[in-house]
């Protein structure tokens, strides 16, 4: 079974507590503290398995957890780091935050590993609070809570061309017979409920087609399977309309058309962009060679730029010039991945709390910046990801502590220490 759509709820590990406890040895009256850190919670991964091509596995269970960090133990022990939830998926997954749909991530091109949600940083033990002052601290850290979101998981065919085209034009037969795919094929409307992936190998060039499932009017606004079918043909390089030249169904292949382009602006403008070619099929159910139609549709489209390839999937006539000419295409369009930006960052769920220092301390020559919302961050945050240190450098200057920086005298090139990471000032 196919599945390109899933909601599911993610959680990180909770990192473990901090522990309280005394050393206990013979013939020490008092030993000191000696309660060890809780581990870190598990974070969530996503990676791509290039063996899958459906989300069909996140249909049947919604929540999906890493594992909480043990507490620390005593004798300074550290309690054990919590074990990793790796989720695998296919390739061209998109993460979406499920009430804005705002992308969190876009397991495409390059991106095959991805750390969702990291978990949490675990507590501190007591051996950590000792002073001069307190030197039985009874209590301890607690560990960081995880990361809870909701989230969708959408799949966008990869492909270099997609068939777009009403029902029953022809599209799964035009794919059976140019690539290995083996799609259902009848003569019902909608037959094809999601897209149809085979492979063209033509001249030693290969190249990917889909065929987009049967649009209707008002799928942009979610008519019918709306969204559900326009997504598919979002990373496509090549656009194909299918249309039924001989009017079998009494249908207007020139309406067709532009009833399609419609959906395809509303939706996302950006598309009709793409190169297109129009594949007049069924020309064997035209009888008496009559051409009419064809002729139209070249008045048409062809003063746009369009070409039109008269075409029968079922006898196979003109289907190698069709062919032909999307490979020239594609061999001409940069290959480039269409990859989503990050919008959405799950580290904002976290409640902020107010307060913090900035200092100099002469000794190590360093600014040490320290409160409690910044070792949150510093424990949420993915500072390898390049998305993940702009973001945390925008919560940096909300807060107001870039000003207060400034305010100390830090200059360029200065040192700033935040809970073991230290980073370089750089005023932009």
């Amino acid at each position: 079974m196919f599945a390109d759509t899933a909601k599911i709820i993610l959680k990180s590990g909770k990192g473990g507590d901090g522990h309280v406890s005394f050393h206990r040895e013979k013939f020490v009256a008092a030993g000191g503290p000696d309660g060890g850190d809780g581990g870190k919670g598990g974070d969530v991964i996503f990676v791509v398995d290039k063996g899958l091509n459906t989300l069909y596995d996140f249909r049947h269970k919604r929540k999906f957890a890493a594992q909480n960090g043990e507490e620390g133990k005593k004798s300074n022990c550290s309690g054990k780091k919590g074990e990793d939830l790796i989720l695998k998926v296919p390739a061209g997954t998109v993460i979406k935050e499920a009430f804005s749909g705002k992308v969190i991530a876009d397991m495409s091109g390059e991106n095959t590993k991805v750390i969702l949600l990291k978990g949490g940083k675990g507590g501190l033990g007591n051996q950590h609070f000792a002073t001069s002052r307190m030197q039985v601290p009874k209590y301890a850290q607690p560990g960081q809570e995880g990361i809870e979101v909701e989230v969708i998981l959408e799949l966008k065919v990869i492909a270099d061309v997609g068939l777009v085209g009403f029902p029953n034009v022809g599209k799964s037969t035009l794919l059976s017979r140019v690539t290995n795919a083996r799609p259902k094929i009848a003569n019902y409307h909608f037959t094809t409920l999601h897209p149809n992936l085979g492979v063209v190998d033509f001249q030693g060039n290969g190249f990917v087609i889909a065929d987009i499932p049967g649009l209707i009017e008002g799928a942009a606004n979610g008519q019918g399977l709306g969204h559900d079918f326009l997504r598919h043909i979002e990373r496509t390089r090549v656009i194909v309309h299918v249309v039924d030249a001989a009017s079998t169904e009494g249908r207007d292949p020139i309406a067709d058309i532009y009833a399609i382009n419609k959906e395809l602006k509303q939706y996302d403008s950006d598309i009709l962009n793409k190169p297109v070619i129009i594949a007049a099929n069924k020309v064997d159910a035209i009888f008496d060679g009559n051409n009419d139609i064809i002729n139209k549709l070249k008045d048409e489209f062809e003063k746009q730029g369009v070409k039109i390839f008269p075409i029968s999937a079922v006898s196979g006539e003109g289907i190698n010039e069709l062919i032909y000419a999307i490979s020239e295409i594609i061999k001409e369009l940069p290959k480039q991945d269409v990859v989503f930006e990050q919008e959405y960052f799950p580290e904002v769920k976290i409640e902020q709390e107010a307060g913090y220092t900035v200092e100099y301390n002469n000794k190590d020559n360093v600014y040490l910046v320290e409160g409690p919302a910044i070792d949150k961050m510093l424990g949420y945050t993915n500072l390898d990801s390049e998305k993940g240190f702009l973001f945390f450098q925008q919560f940096l200057t909300k807060q107001g502590i870039v000003d207060e920086l400034k305010k100390s005298g830090i200059q360029e090139g200065d040192t700033v220490r935040m809970y073991g990471h230290e980073f370089e000032f750089y005023d932009e």
